[in-house]
């Protein structure tokens, strides 16, 4: 090897290399600040989801419509009514009849109705009253949530009422007090369980259509055919596609963490560096996977469609969202499982409310730098084909 070899030949390799790179990062640049529909998708976009699913999205049960029927007037069943109407999550109606107010279950007017028969308070001093709580089950999972309520108020109410008697230890208070602590959401409110996960989608919407729409774009106007001519080589060009996205999508991401923290009071238990540098290891996870899906379909609406379907459909639905993954088949449970988006999920989530949970830290972020590498190689191939 001659080490006096001709410097055009030095130029093509490294220092041509950083050259390119630069020149097309800039020219990326001034194609992104022109146009106003990557600033959307980057900046309004995820803004206005967090708001929209912040706001709108909740797993709590609330406003039940709770219709109550006495015929005992006694002081028992007036606490539990009592109780059940300071409550937050009911709103009482009061019928003067148990009839009339199975008629208004009947007619979807209430989801529950609770019926105090004759001589309920006078049982209750000895252990031994009964009350009738009737659901509408059409929503289990709500149906469920509402019995939770009542039987809560009315143990609460029994509790009282059998330490006014001087009856603790009897039958009238079961001689049972549950004192509860709730870890990792001490506010019990599924927004502290959500937010997080929607932080997840909205990365995973953005960071993926970011560069699947401009990349396709620029196949459908020709503009990628003009570099067959000049030796810009796919690396670069992927490189240069990345690197100003990337930094509209970590933008997005801070607008969608300080919405978390200032609206909707979501605490960060775990390291703020951590969260940031995961979150970028899966920002350029959501990248690769636009340029995947880009240098495929070549095409905005397919790109669009299919970007869809690739990861925000499959992120919602089987990343653990909405539905934990241990309660679901096998086979679904192992789809989610393939799914980069299942793992910052959980890394997320943990990093939110639990803490530095350094075993699970370290497992995800090396499971999203395989993903990321891996769609990044796919992402050069299919595009070398097109451009060799």
């Amino acid at each position: 090897m001659n080490p006096n070899r001709n410097p055009t030949a030095q130029a093509a390799t490294g220092g041509g290399f950083w050259q390119r790179l630069l020149s097309l990062i800039r020219k990326e640049t001034r194609q992104l600040v022109r146009d106003r529909s990557n600033w959307l998708v980057g900046l309004g976009l995820p803004i206005f989801l967090i708001l929209l699913f912040g706001y709108g999205l909740t797993l709590d049960v609330r406003n039940v419509q709770l219709v109550v029927a006495q015929d005992d007037r006694g002081q028992t069943a007036h606490d539990i009514v009592a109780t059940l109407t300071a409550s937050p999550f009911i709103q009482v109606q009061r019928a003067g009849s148990q009839a009339e107010a199975r008629e208004r279950l009947l007619a979807h007017r209430a989801e529950a109705l609770l019926y105090f028969p004759p001589g309920f308070s006078s049982e209750a001093s000895k252990g031994t009253a009964n009350v009738q709580l009737l659901l509408q089950g059409g929503d289990p999972i709500r149906a469920k949530a509402i019995q939770g309520y009542v039987e809560g108020a009315v143990a609460i109410s029994m509790q009282k009422h059998a330490d006014h008697l001087g009856l603790s230890g009897t039958n009238a208070a079961k001689g049972v007090v549950v004192i509860d602590r709730v870890w990792f959401n001490a506010a019990n409110s599924s927004t502290w369980y959500l937010v997080p996960g929607l932080i997840v989608l909205i990365m995973t919407l953005v960071g993926t259509f970011l560069t699947a729409m401009v990349m396709a774009r620029e196949w459908e106007r020709g503009t990628l055919e003009a570099m067959f001519v000049t030796p810009v080589r796919p690396v670069e060009l992927l490189l240069a596609k990345i690197v100003p996205y990337f930094f509209v999508g970590m933008a997005g991401l801070l607008m969608c963490l300080v919405a978390a923290r200032v609206l909707f009071n979501v605490p960060v238990q775990g390291s703020l560096l951590i969260l940031l540098l995961a979150s970028m290891l899966y920002m350029v996870v959501s990248l690769a996977t636009g340029l995947l899906v880009s240098s495929v379909t070549k095409n905005q609406f397919l790109a669009s469609q299919l970007a869809l379907l690739v990861s925000f459909m499959p992120a919602m639905m089987l990343s653990g969202f909405i539905f934990d993954l241990r309660n679901v088949p096998v086979v679904v449970r192992v789809v989610g499982h393939m799914l980069p988006a299942t793992y910052f999920m959980e890394l997320l989530r943990t990093l939110f409310l639990a803490g530095n949970q350094w075993g699970l830290i370290v497992k995800d972020c090396l499971i999203l730098t395989g993903y990321a590498v891996l769609l990044l190689a796919l992402a050069h191939r299919t595009t070398r084909k097109r451009l060799d």
